[in-house]
């Protein structure tokens, strides 16, 4: 307090200053949340997830859980025909999700697990069909989420890694993680086939150790373990963005069955409490301004 939060949005233009081009009066738009310095050597190299001085909407500077939204024009990302509001506002997780598996080898033909089935792993597992895996799995330790995961194209479900590699006991050549959890780390690793590629998107509020077992397993199999933050690239904000907004345009990325939750911005105090003691089940939660 008193930050308004309130970082995965869209929106429409309702006024620009007089030296914005690009833009009119009611466009919709979707605004990346990070704004970068531009002048730290990793924006200099267009590593713009890693700037060293950003601002941030939602937790640096103000952002969406409110009525109206000022950014600079250089954050404002005009979405194409065709793409719904919710959709644009849901952006921002999914270009996470293409950020993070740009990291590995994924290609035609690979395998993939993804642990954690929450909406950056629903997009997950839809960009790796996308890229040409041939199999793809997830695991998550609700039932619900697990039913969404089928809907987003996995091939197979499961709630642990012991079950997945029953079946599947050569491992997977991708593992893509988001649920910042230690068994989900370590159920990452272990998943992983000789030469894999393991990506941690999900952020751990406790420590995360490593079973012995599956560090074996990582330095036996040359498991290669990867770090992920945030979702942009040159140029700003990155083909994460642009490819995420041409794909939900042309109908190849879904969004509609994880939006379990469509609220007047005026629920976020009593929604956000029922998501801390998760007395119900929610995936996508979007939040409608309320005109003053």
């Amino acid at each position: 307090m008193p930050l308004v939060c309130g970082h995965e949005f869209s929106g429409r233009v309702i006024d620009a200053g007089d030296d914005v081009t690009g833009l009119n009066i009611g466009d919709l738009v979707t605004v990346p949340p990070l704004i970068p310095c531009n002048a730290c050597d990793r924006c200099r190299e267009g590593q713009f997830s890693l700037c060293q001085d950003y601002d941030y909407f939602g937790s640096r500077r103000d952002g969406a859980y409110t009525e109206v939204v000022l950014s600079p024009a250089s954050n404002v990302l005009k979405v194409p025909d065709g793409v719904d509001p919710v959709a644009a506002a849901m952006t921002d997780p999914a270009a996470i999700a293409l950020h993070a598996l740009r990291k590995t080898k994924l290609t035609i033909g690979s395998t993939a697990a993804v642990v954690g089935a929450g909406p950056i792993g629903l997009f997950a597992i839809q960009f790796a069909r996308l890229a040409g895996a041939t199999t793809i799995v997830a695991l998550d330790v609700s039932d619900a989420k697990l039913a969404m995961a089928r809907q987003a194209g996995a091939d197979a479900v499961f709630f642990d890694a012991t079950d997945a590699l029953d079946e599947y006991p050569d491992g997977f050549d991708v593992v893509f993680e988001s649920a910042g959890v230690s068994v989900a780390e370590n159920a990452a690793v272990r998943l992983c086939a000789p030469q894999g590629d393991a990506v941690f998107v999900g952020i751990p509020l406790t420590d995360v150790p490593i079973s012995v077992d599956n560090y074996s397993h990582f330095l036996r199999q040359e498991v290669s373990l990867h770090g992920s933050w945030n979702s942009f690239s040159a140029p700003w904000p990155g083909t994460e963005w642009t490819d995420t907004l041409h794909l939900f345009a042309s109908g190849q990325l879904t969004w509609q069955f994880m939006v379990t939750h469509d609220l007047p911005v005026t629920e976020v105090p009593r929604m956000m409490q029922a998501l801390a003691d998760r007395s119900e089940h929610s995936s996508k939660v979007i939040f409608r301004p309320v005109a003053s």
